[in-house]
């Protein structure tokens, strides 16, 4: 089995998981990590693995996993693509992901190249799921409903507010797909509770759902990675009304979008050059080893 040269650039909750993954896959081989820091102060777990500051730094990269916030994605991407280098990220604000796509669509054409971008859980996993639902039920409704649990995308957002040290968006779900966003923040002195709320309240990320900002001395002491969801359809297939079905799943949040993108990375390889998401690769290209013998498997 030829290996896939994958860097992971990013080291933070999500790199780390899609290190492991990396290292857990018959089919991947690891080019080395990119951090802000470079190898100052290298974690020890990298011990023996390249660590450097600008992905130009390595050899033979075939794709690059984007463990950075969400809002970094568009930039790192742009950057990487020239390079001849696939790029997958969990870019997560779904408002944008369109967006997004047009735009990094004429650099992957241009370059050769194959980006899969909102590739974590959801964005990603349940979308496929989703799609599913709405093909078995065409006309019906479904409710997304996540948590409860910590939300990445989210908790990454507040620490970058100003005046925020540290903090954590906590997910929980109300039912119908409507959520309430419960946010701990360590303040930084000289900044106000009121002002940091207001200026969370006022992030897309935020905009369209409750939320409660609290100020507490440990954000560590209350940080849990679980995450969950559960999805719903009740529809009608043909004209037979009252079909209904339900999809569950309890997470280590990172460490799910950690696997998640080692799949696509995977899937970059098998795919035509273009920028995709992941309701629009077939689900099997995202497993290693031949089509065949998973089809003989699995259906």
């Amino acid at each position: 089995m030829k290996k896939i040269n994958a860097a992971v650039v990013g080291y933070g909750n999500v790199g780390r998981f899609a290190l492991e993954a990396l290292e857990a896959a018959p089919d991947f081989e690891i080019a080395g990590v990119v951090r802000r820091n470079g190898a100052e102060n290298k974690p020890v777990e990298l011990t023996g693995y390249k660590v450097v500051k600008d992905i130009r730094e390595l050899e033979g990269v075939e794709v690059a996993i984007l463990a950075c916030p969400t809002r970094s994605c568009p930039d790192y991407a742009k950057s990487i693509l020239p390079l001849g280098i696939n790029t997958v990220d969990s870019f997560d604000i779904h408002t944008s992901i369109m967006d997004y796509r047009r735009e990094l669509m004429p650099l992957n054409r241009q370059t050769g190249t194959v980006s899969v971008i909102a590739a974590g859980w959801d964005p990603g996993s349940d979308s496929i799921v989703r799609t599913l639902m709405e093909s078995l039920a065409p006309k019906g409704l479904s409710y997304t409903n996540f948590g409860p649990g910590m939300s990445m995308g989210h908790s990454v957002c507040v620490r970058s507010k100003k005046g925020v040290r540290n903090a954590l968006s906590v997910t929980i779900p109300l039912g119908e797909g409507i959520h309430r966003r419960m946010v701990y923040v360590e303040l930084e002195e000289g900044h106000t509770l009121e002002q940091v709320t207001a200026d969370i309240k006022a992030d897309p990320y935020f905009a369209h759902d409750e939320t409660h900002v609290f100020a507490v001395d440990s954000v560590d002491a209350l940080r849990d990675m679980g995450h969950g969801v559960n999805l719903v359809r009740k529809g009608v297939s043909g004209k037979t009304q009252n079909q209904r079905m339900e999809f569950n799943m309890s997470i280590n949040n990172p460490a799910l979008t950690g696997q998640v993108l080692v799949n696509v990375a995977r899937a970059t390889m098998r795919l035509q050059p273009g920028c995709y998401t992941m309701v629009e690769i077939p689900v099997v290209d995202m497993l290693p080893g031949e089509r065949e013998d998973w089809i003989g498997r699995l259906v």
